[in-house]
């Protein structure tokens, strides 16, 4: 797996053999440690047809703005140096391989024949497909997340759609996931424990038999 920075960045990417997926994180992101190692499985499975890649964006701030990463964790394949499409958020391994697969047949579409209008897009990842938006992938991950860790997801769908939009918009107004019941004071490095699953989650459900906001209950 690559480490690439500002200064790499570049190079490795354009020197590769095979289309690069890269995986935009940072220390402070929870949610990009759920992702790390499905990206991980994903990378595994797919080693005969892309490299892994990780950029930590907390010492790569010009990759940040080149590429508009406004939002963690962002996943992006580039091919031959450029980029080629990008998703946003956490998903289940089975939604990361379906868009890895749309994304790997654009980029050989594009080797067969880049369009104009391919050359003259404004912004790298403009056509990014965003898991925030898609309520029901986000509900089948932490389904996932609940079964694997020995608890449930709340059995009220509407609690948990509830809940599920107050994730979305925190990630809309501050840039992550976090939880609706919890103050967010804008300071990331106080805020990080926040972000959903947050880190007071599994010692809530044991003592109450549900995490502070209710998403998640004892089995």
């Amino acid at each position: 797996m690559l480490e690439l920075n500002d200064q790499n960045f570049e190079e490795e990417i354009k020197k590769a053999k095979k289309p690069v997926l890269i995986d935009f994180w940072a220390s402070w992101c929870q949610p990009c440690f759920i992702l790390g190692p499905i990206l991980e499985k994903v990378a595994e499975d797919y080693k005969d047809r892309l490299i892994l890649a990780k950029v930590n964006l907390d010492g790569a701030s010009n990759l940040a703005q080149k590429y508009q990463v406004d939002r963690i964790p962002m996943v992006a394949l580039f091919n031959q140096g450029k980029p080629v499409g990008a998703f946003v958020g956490v998903m289940p391994e089975k939604a990361v391989k379906e868009i890895v697969d749309k994304m790997l047949e654009d980029a050989k579409s594009k080797e067969e024949g880049e369009s104009e209008e391919d050359k003259s897009s404004s912004s790298p990842f403009a056509t990014a497909r965003e898991g925030k938006e898609d309520i029901e992938k986000i509900i089948q991950f932490y389904q996932e997340y609940a079964k694997t860790n020995g608890f449930k997801l709340n059995p009220s769908r509407e609690v948990v759609e509830r809940l599920i939009k107050g994730l979305l918009e925190n990630e809309k107004k501050y840039g992550a996931r976090y939880c609706p019941c919890r103050r967010v004071t804008g300071n990331k490095e106080e805020d990080k424990g926040k972000i959903c699953p947050c880190q007071w989650h599994r010692e809530e459900i044991e003592r109450d038999g549900h995490c502070f906001c209710g998403l998640f209950v004892r089995e």
